[in-house]
Order: C-alpha cells, then sequence, then structure tokens
C-alpha cells in the first residue's frame, strides 16, 4: 500500500504538475482551432466548418486523423536529417517554456508546501525568454532544409522579426522586474494580490496589477507578444500573398501539425504572461471572500480556493487566446518595411522610456 508520504514526494508531484499542464495544453490546441475557424466566420458572416459533431465541435479531431493518417512523404530535394529535426526543434521549446509559469497559489499539506507550478527556479523571467528563442531554430533549420527559395525567405523573416521584438518584449518586462525586486513570475503574482492608491487617493483603490502599474510596458509587451508568435498583423514569415506559404511551404502530416501546434502552444504561453504579469495571473478582487464565504474549513477550504485561483487563471488565459484570434481576423498585415520601423523605432524607445520613467517613480517614491 502507498502512504501518504509517497503522494507528497517531489517525483509525484512534479510528474502530476506535468501531466495537468499538457493536458491542458493539448486541450487547448485543438479548442483554438475550432475557435480559430469558427470565430473568422463569425466574424466574416458565413458559416465555417459545422459538418463533424454539434457546431463543428468535432472537426479537430478529424483533421487530427488526417494529418496522422497521411503519407509522411519526405521530398527528394530536402536535406532530410534537418528537415525532420526542424519541428521538433520549434515544437519541444513552446512546451518547455510553460514550465515557471504559476497557475495557482501554494498551500501546505501535511507541513510540505505544494507549489502549482512545474519548476520552482530563482529565475523564471529569463528562462522563460531564454527558452522561447530557441524556436527560431526550428524555423531557420525547416526554411533551409527545405532547400526552398520561398522557404528560406520565410525562415529569414522569422529571424530578423524575433530578433527585432525579443529586444523590445524583454526590455518591456524591467519595469515590473523593478517594482517587484523578483524574477520570480509566483512573487510578481502576490505583488499583484496588493492595491495601492491612485494618486494617493484613498477612494482609488486599484490592484497592483502590471497593466495599471506599466501600462506603457504591457502596451509594448502585447505587441511584441504578436510578433514573436507569428500571428496577424505580424505573420511576415507565413505572408501569403508573397511566399507562398513560408517557412513551412515543403512540409506535410505530422510535421506540418508539429509547426502549427507550436504556434498555437506557443499562443498559450504568452496568454499565460500576459495574464500572470498585466492582470493579476490566478488573483481576482473578491475572490478570497468568496472562498471565506463558502462555508469550508481547513484543508478543504485551501483546496477549494486553489480551485477557483486554477479556474481564475485559465479564465483570463482563454480570453487572450480569443484576443489574438479577434486581432488576426480584425488587422490587416503590415508591410515589412513597417514591422520592422515599428520594432525599432517606435517599440524599442518606448520599452527605453518606460524603463527610465519607471526608475524616476520608484526614486520619488523612496524621497517621499
Amino acid at each position: 500500500m502507498l502512504d501518504s508520504s509517497f503522494f507528497l514526494s517531489d517525483v509525484f508531484l512534479m510528474s502530476v504538475k506535468i501531466l495537468v499542464v499538457l493536458g491542458v495544453i493539448f486541450t487547448i490546441v485543438p479548442l483554438m482551432l475550432v475557435v480559430e475557424r469558427r470565430g473568422s466566420a463569425f466574424m466574416q458572416n458565413r458559416m465555417g466548418p459545422n459538418r463533424i459533431g454539434p457546431f463543428g465541435l468535432i472537426q479537430p479531431i478529424a483533421d487530427a486523423l488526417k494529418f496522422l493518417l497521411k503519407e509522411d512523404r519526405i521530398p527528394g530535394h530536402v536535406n532530410k536529417f534537418y528537415y525532420v529535426l526542424a519541428p521538433i526543434i520549434a515544437t519541444v521549446p513552446a512546451l518547455m517554456t510553460f514550465a515557471v509559469v504559476p497557475f495557482a497559489g501554494p498551500i501546505f499539506v501535511d507541513g510540505k508546501e505544494i507549489i502549482f507550478k512545474i519548476a520552482n527556479i530563482d529565475v523564471g523571467l529569463i528562462y522563460i525568454f531564454a527558452i522561447a528563442s530557441l524556436g527560431i531554430y526550428g524555423i531557420i533549420l525547416g526554411g533551409w532544409a527545405s532547400n526552398s527559395k520561398y522557404a528560406l525567405l520565410g525562415s529569414l523573416r522569422s529571424a530578423s522579426q524575433m530578433i527585432s521584438y525579443e529586444l523590445s518584449m524583454g526590455l518591456s518586462v524591467i519595469g515590473l522586474i523593478m517594482l517587484s525586486s523578483s524574477l520570480r513570475l509566483g512573487d510578481i503574482v502576490e505583488m499583484s494580490g496588493q492595491s495601492f492608491h491612485l494618486f494617493g487617493l484613498e477612494y482609488l483603490s486599484l490592484p497592483k496589477w502590471g497593466i495599471f502599474l506599466q501600462p506603457i510596458g504591457f502596451l509594448v509587451f502585447i505587441v511584441s507578444a504578436f510578433a514573436e508568435t507569428n500571428r496577424l498583423p505580424f505573420d511576415l514569415p507565413e505572408g501569403e500573398s508573397e511566399i507562398i506559404a513560408g517557412y513551412h511551404l515543403e512540409f506535410g502530416s505530422m510535421k506540418f501539425a508539429l509547426f502549427m501546434m507550436s504556434e498555437y502552444i506557443n499562443m498559450t504561453t504568452a496568454s499565460a504572461l500576459i495574464a500572470t504579469l498585466y492582470f493579476g495571473g490566478y488573483q481576482l478582487p473578491g475572490l478570497e471572500l468568496l472562498v471565506n464565504a463558502s462555508g469550508l474549513t481547513g484543508l478543504s477550504m485551501e483546496w477549494f480556493r486553489v480551485f477557483c485561483q486554477f479556474v481564475v487563471f485559465w479564465f483570463k488565459v482563454g480570453f487572450f487566446l480569443w484576443f489574438f484570434v479577434w486581432v488576426r481576423w480584425t488587422i490587416p498585415r503590415f508591410r515589412y518595411d513597417q514591422l520592422m520601423d515599428l520594432g525599432w523605432k517606435v517599440m524599442l524607445p518606448l520599452a527605453l522610456i518606460n524603463i527610465f520613467l519607471t526608475g524616476l517613480g520608484i526614486a520619488f517614491w523612496e524621497v517621499n
């Protein structure tokens, strides 16, 4: 028989958290395919997929079966080893970045603290930027190994785009790091559970969410997130009107499916980061009152709190996933020169100005 110490062991808890996160992510990917196709149909006043299952909800299962059963043919003109390796390199970093994102607050069970994130490391933000930057190698490798001019152009576009906007994205969170004095996402979320008085007025109390403390940083971060995930209006690496399909032009069956999955997983991670850094993560004003009013006590109340925070967190992530779809079917694609000008001439100066203003604000606060 297994005693309680086994279920509280680090190996068991780590395994459960990995399975939960992977289960949610691999559920979100097919759901987002339905939302993407039905949402675009709704915006364009047409039906969208509606034949397989009620409201087309089973369509992703049919698509997955199609990818699995399609002939996995490798074109003769490609570099076969790197051609097969590229989609794997693009997908694995996308899955790894979610490891440091907290999806609920910690609780104590039998004197042991259970933290609801996979990896509890001190440099969570640095880890995210370091791992996320590796995904570009899969895209570059896919474009080069395809031995196609159009695929190579798409991969080069993606590389220059990510370099341009990763710089702005990294600088945009410096203000939050300065305010929280931590690189842990959990510490930033805990700060979000506090409140402050706007302009010193007691009747204007707001939570310490990043959107209120760092509005300029939020603007830079969310624009950079669209560019980093290659989503419209920044999907120049896949510009159909110029380069047919971009870096995945020569890929089919499950190899193409891996590239597509990596895009949606990156969207999920970007949405989770936006919710965590700028919208309180699993925090919600009034949530503690709801938990206390539940009538539960002790450990049962703590688990109920974790459940509520889990729901709040994923509701926020779901909203920003829908926001990605909303923007895609609302704003047209930029020209490439407009894309680069926005990154270097607007986003980068804004990120630097935000750091300067944050430093002034902290210095003024300490003086007074």
